[in-house]
């Protein structure tokens, strides 16, 4: 990100502003400035003699024609000083007022620079190598940061490193995007789609397509993709997934998925109604609509984290596939709940507090067990992300509410901020033992805090 995303301003130089071209102004001004280059004191002598030599004998003799000749040229001195002076603090001011093209930079820079070098740093230092005997060689990273070699590369965390590449830029050529996306592709299910390290060898949907966003994005095969978005869809219905069907962030994960990776995919507009038709009315906050962590009877709390996944991506529907009035309704609603939190201190209410959910569902092989999947969020990035959206600032501006959506969305950055350590965050597990750094938790920290920077940036005034 450039200077000016980041907040710093414009881009400036030491080259000083331009003198103004000769000749320029006003006729007055220019007929002053040949005055005062005559010299104040020949103007004023000019004067005198004009005025000695047409002041009749009868003014009072000699004495009172040098007197009144004598203080007409000094006056005409005078003023011909001061009135060039003027125009000369005045060219001065206009011309530092006036905008200049190219500006001096600050020489103090903003903490955002810094931050993302140094996640860069720790990403590139972080990442493992391991030469697999069936898939080949896999360059990515494990589910934490700091697991080393023991752990190779899984699907989940290698799609969120590459995402966190794509962002940063990949300033150099340590490490290399298409081996990231080879490794991706490398960890393919033999039956075709992803799935995440505890979740055994059948592809899952919400897996799938993060990874295939990330794919995508990184400009893959669009063939390769469709075909494995097909696959996606197929297995994503209410018969053969209805525990994922079910679930807020797994609904909102494929549909954000689907929109990078197949954004014509006729699956999308299902998910938009599904999504529709599971916000729930909560009577605490003026009977607005928002969402729970799951879409049917018993939704459960409301909650801030899935509506804020809900927020995101209706919003990001929208854009790409227009919406119904019902999912404009929704949406909107859902971003005026996220304004209507009773609390007063933002960056620690319980709206931010980080939550875990887990994902069941009865395995293939052996329907009397069950999958679980242990999901983490980070629930503060999330609002920062639902804030940020186009939708809630249309809402914002046009219910009156910029001050309260400022200081809500101020308190969920302060809250994402304070969770990091040199671009890396971490994630407290409560009990007792050393933090783990998990790959998502440090994308989606990142990933806020640079949508923040482009959309709070305002140029200079």
């Amino acid at each position: 990100m450039s200077q000016q995303q980041l907040g710093r301003g414009p881009l400036r130089s030491g080259a000083a502003d331009p003198a103004p071209a000769p000749g320029a102004g006003s006729p007055p001004a220019r007929f002053v400035g040949w005055l005062g280059s005559l010299g104040c004191v020949a103007a004023g002598y000019g004067v005198f003699q004009a005025l000695f030599g047409v002041l009749p004998d009868s003014l009072g003799g000699e004495a009172a024609k040098w007197l009144v000749a004598g203080v007409s040229g000094i006056g005409t001195a005078v003023a011909a000083w001061l009135a060039a002076a003027l125009l000369r603090v005045r060219a001065g001011a206009a011309g530092r007022a006036a905008p200049a093209a190219v500006r001096a930079a600050s020489a103090v820079s903003g903490p955002l620079p810094g931050m993302f070098a140094a996640a860069y740093e720790t990403l590139v230092s972080e990442v493992t190598v391991v030469d697999d005997p069936v898939r080949g060689r896999l360059t990515g990273w494990s589910h934490s940061l700091g697991e080393g070699s023991a752990s190779p590369p899984t699907a989940l965390s290698t799609a969120y490193g590459l995402h966190m590449m794509l962002d940063l830029g990949v300033p150099d050529g340590r490490l290399s995007t298409g081996d990231l996306v080879e490794t991706l592709w490398r960890l393919r299910l033999p039956d075709g789609g992803w799935s995440a390290r505890t979740q055994g060898s059948e592809a899952r949907p919400e897996i799938t397509a993060l990874v295939l966003g990330a794919l995508a994005r990184a400009g893959s095969s669009g063939d390769r993709v469709a075909a494995e978005v097909a696959g996606c869809t197929a297995r994503f219905t209410r018969a053969s997934d209805p525990a994922g069907r079910d679930a807020t962030h797994v609904v909102t994960t494929v549909l954000r998925g689907l929109l990078r990776a197949a954004p014509r995919a006729p699956v999308l507009p299902e998910l938009c109604e599904a999504l529709v038709d599971g916000a729930l009315d909560d009577e605490r906050r003026e009977h607005l609509r928002c969402w729970a962590y799951r879409l049917h009877p018993p939704y459960g709390p409301p909650s801030a984290l899935h509506t804020a996944q809900a927020v995101v991506a209706l919003d990001r529907a929208a854009r790409v596939l227009g919406e119904t009035a019902a999912a404009r309704a929704a949406r909107q609603d859902g971003v005026r709940w996220l304004l209507a939190c009773p609390d007063t201190r933002h960056d620690s209410c319980p709206d931010v507090t980080n939550l875990r959910e887990e994902v069941r569902r009865p395995r293939t092989d052996d329907p009397a067990r069950h999958e679980v999947l242990n999901v983490r969020h980070f629930t503060a990035s999330w609002l920062v992300r639902a804030l940020t959206t186009p939708g809630a600032r249309e809402v914002a501006l046009a219910d009156g509410l910029q001050a309260r959506w400022r200081e809500r969305l101020d308190g969920a950055f302060a809250a994402v901020w304070a969770g990091q350590t040199d671009g890396i965050w971490s994630w407290d597990r409560g009990d007792g033992t050393e933090l783990r750094r998990p790959m998502w938790m440090t994308y989606q920290g990142l990933s806020a805090m640079r949508t923040h920077a482009v959309w709070m940036y305002q140029p200079d005034a």
